[in-house]
Parts: structure tokens; sequence; C-alpha cells
């Protein structure tokens, strides 16, 4: 690596590459319940343990929608799979609303858009593919509290014409618009002739979070570009990066480093075509890399064991996905299981639909809980065990079912325990420990779990 290391922090210096800060949101309020349902939500699974909010069907007629009718009539009945929440007693179900589930982004980055460069805050989200953008385009009522993409103060903007794009989830919320190209910055790096999807409607979900739009990190064959109505993923920035030789073969990489958000310090932080040398020398250990399936999209490798307190069970054939876009790590029941059951006063609460346990319990007193990336097994922080007060003097863990899905979901939870290579030139991902000293576990006083 020390070559490599050599060339990186050359390229670094000819560039004038840069860390691009992670920034706090302080808008961002955890919440673990809404951001379970922001996950059903998004991944489209079906819970295996009890609560309020499931998937159903819903019938839905396509047709016209005479003056004194709120629904259509006549035409096509399809049936859609869509997110519900239980209202009362019976089996009465209510709409899923932005206020049910989490909509802000925990940290937020800066990015250049434009010439002369417009700069908006985005969340980085290894989880997706669009580059989308809050835009004039939108009303302005959905522009507001937000930076705004103008194209037409764009010297180099370009509009792609016949393409459009469209996000929607299992709520019925969405956002949608049309596509062009411009000089996209980042890190210090500028990507000519980046797909820059401008919003031009969105729904309230979108709408009400703090972030100015989303840059994915995913792979491109999960782009949401279409060209006359058919499927036409746009590269990635990373992508464009790689083909258009803005960072050199041993470079094709970025680097995600993540801090406790309880404490007040900013140090989290993405790289783009180098790794922080000084965080692996820290780790004391050598990158532990493994190789990715990226045929859906994700950052997919195998994670075929887990260990509660030093005791290793094999989980034959699973594997997990790395994302950004996730706070939580979803993995399965059995895991949930085990993990909660070595902590005392745990208990799988049906009405915040998650595992939870006492507010009491120390950080030291947490078991010490690892998951394999690949073939080696590396631990998430105790204290990001307790990912936000539930109320009544408990904690929502950090660390949920994933229900009916196949795979785990490694989100902020676990990511804030390692310093996260995503070579993406030699599909692979590599690792290293990040542990901090300490982390604050008081429990927030106008959380309404204190002293419960």
């Amino acid at each position: 690596m020390e070559s490599i290391f050599a060339a990186q922090n050359t390229l670094r210096q000819n560039l004038g590459l840069q860390k691009v800060r992670a920034i706090r949101n302080k808008n961002y309020k955890a919440h673990g319940t809404k951001s379970y349902v922001y996950l059903l939500n998004r991944f489209g699974f079906e819970p295996t343990q009890p609560g309020p909010y499931f998937h159903q069907n819903k019938v839905v007629q396509r047709g016209l929608v005479p003056q004194s009718f709120t629904k259509a009539i006549g035409g096509r009945v399809r049936h859609d799979r869509v997110l519900v929440k239980k209202v009362g007693d019976g089996d009465q179900t209510g709409e899923v609303t932005a206020e049910d589930q989490q909509n802000d982004s925990m940290y937020l980055c800066e990015v250049g858009i434009g010439s002369p460069a417009q700069t908006v805050k985005l969340d980085f989200d290894t989880g997706s593919a669009d580059l989308w953008v809050f835009s004039t385009e939108q009303t302005k009522a959905t522009q507001k509290g937000h930076n705004v993409f103008d194209p037409k103060k764009s010297s180099t903007w370009k509009k792609l014409s016949g393409k459009a794009w469209k996000i929607s989830y299992g709520d019925g919320s969405s956002a949608s618009g049309d596509v062009g190209t411009d000089t996209v910055t980042v890190g210090g790096l500028a990507i000519e002739n980046q797909a820059v999807e401008l919003a031009k409607t969105m729904s309230d979900q979108f709408a009400q979070g703090s972030g100015d739009g989303l840059l994915g990190l995913a792979f491109s064959t999960i782009n949401t570009v279409t060209s006359g109505g058919e499927s036409d993923p746009q590269p990635s920035p990373v992508e464009n990066m790689i083909t258009q030789e803005d960072i050199p073969k041993d470079a094709e990489l970025f680097t995600s480093a993540f801090y406790s958000e309880r404490d007040e310090k900013n140090d989290s932080f993405y790289t783009f075509g180098y790794i922080d040398q000084d965080l692996v020398k820290a780790s004391g250990e050598d990158i532990h890399w493994t190789d990715i399936d990226n045929s859906q999209g994700f950052w997919q490798f195998p994670s075929a064991s887990y260990s509660v307190n030093g005791k290793s069970t094999e989980v034959s054939g699973n594997t997990a996905i790395a994302d950004t876009g996730t706070t939580l790590a979803l993995v399965s029941d059995d895991v949930c299981k085990a993990l909660y059951g070595s902590i005392e006063g745990a208990k799988y609460d049906s009405a915040n639909q998650g595992w939870v346990f006492p507010t009491t319990v120390k950080a030291s007193d947490l078991p010490d809980f690892s998951v394999a990336v690949g073939d080696k097994e590396f631990v998430i922080q105790k204290e990001d065990l307790a990912f936000a007060a539930a109320g009544s003097g408990y904690w929502y863990g950090g660390v949920q079912s994933r229900g009916t899905m196949d795979f785990d979901i490694l989100g902020d939870s676990f990511l804030k325990s390692v310093y996260a290579i995503w070579d993406q030139g030699n599909k692979r991902f590599g690792v290293v420990p990040k542990i901090e000293a300490t982390q604050n576990l008081d429990v927030p006083a106008d959380s309404g779990a204190a002293g419960q």
C-alpha cells in the first residue's frame, strides 16, 4: 500500500484534493421508529415483527375523475403495494405521511454545480445512484428553506432533451423532473458533463428535509433516468471521475469516516481519489478488503458470521450492503435476538416497532457485538447500539430487524465504527477499525425518556 499512498499523495497535491466535510445537520433529530419506517418505505420489505406499520395491496383505478368524485372511475385496475399504519383498534389502517418517518439527513455535504459553481448541500448516499437537486423549476413553496440550483445561471448547463427522472416510494411520496449535464465539483475534483437531475415536482416527504438533494454513490444500474419512457441510467459522479480519468487507476475510489452525532465535533468526512493514511495508521491494522457484488447496484459483500461477547456464529451464505443513506443497521431476527438477549432489560417493543433497552444500562455493560465484512468481523461501538431515546426510560437500538429482506443493511450504526474505503475501480470494499475512545451516552433532556 505504501506505493499507492505515495501516488495518492502526489495526486492530492497536484489537484488540490481536499476532504468533503460531512456536516452534522443541526435540524436532524434521531427517532428510532421514524428511521425504521423510512427504511420500510425505501426498501419495501415486510416486517417480520409486530408493530403499527406494514405493507398491503391497494386497488388503484386508472380512469377519469368526474368533478363530483375524489377517485378515478373506469379504466384499468392496478394493485399497488403500499405502506400503511394501523389506526386505533381493529383492522383500520391509514396513510403513512411525512410525520411518520425520518426524512432528514444526519450528514450533509457541500457540492458545487455549474459555472460559476452554485453551492448546494447534498446527502451522500451509497444506497442509490441519482444526483438530484432542488431547482428553480419547482414551486416557490417547495423551494423554501433550500439552496436551489438555477440552470439559467450556469454557462455550462446543457439540457438533455427527452430525459426524465422519478423516485417514488410505497407511501406515494415522489420527486421527479428533467435532466441535464453540468460541471459538478466535489472535494476539489471538477467532473464535467455530469448528469444532474432537476426537481420539478415533489411531495412533502421530500420537501421537508434540510438538504438540497442527494448525490448517489451506488452503481448506475439503479439510476432512475428514463428516455422516452425507457430506462436510460446515467453514470454516477464516481463513474464519470473514472471514465474521464479525473483520478488515476490506483485512486478510483472514495472513502467515508463518520463520528458520533451525539458529540459537538464535526470530524465526519468523505474523500475522493485518495485514502486518509493517518486513519489507516491509527487503526494499527492493514486495510481489510472484500470483493463486492454490484449486480443489484449496491455495495454488497459476504457477511457470513457475527459475534456476541466473543461467541461467533456462522450464517452461511449471508450477505450485506454498506449504505451511508441508512442510519440503522438491519440484520436477521435471529441476530437481533442473540444481541438483545445479552442486554439486561432489553425487549422487543411493538409500539416502537423495534428492539429497545433501558437507558440505565452503562456502555461498559453492553455486549461486544461484531459483524463480518468478508471473512473478518468488525465491532460496532457499544454506544452506537443506542440509537435514540424511545421514551419510558428506553433506548431504541441501533441494530434492528431486516424483516423479509434476504440481505443485511449496514448503515451508519455500523459505519461509524470503521473507516470505509469504497474502491469502485477494483470492485472491492475496504475497512479498518475506527473506535472512538468514548461517546456521550446521556439521554437527551428533551427526549421524554429521562427519569421515566
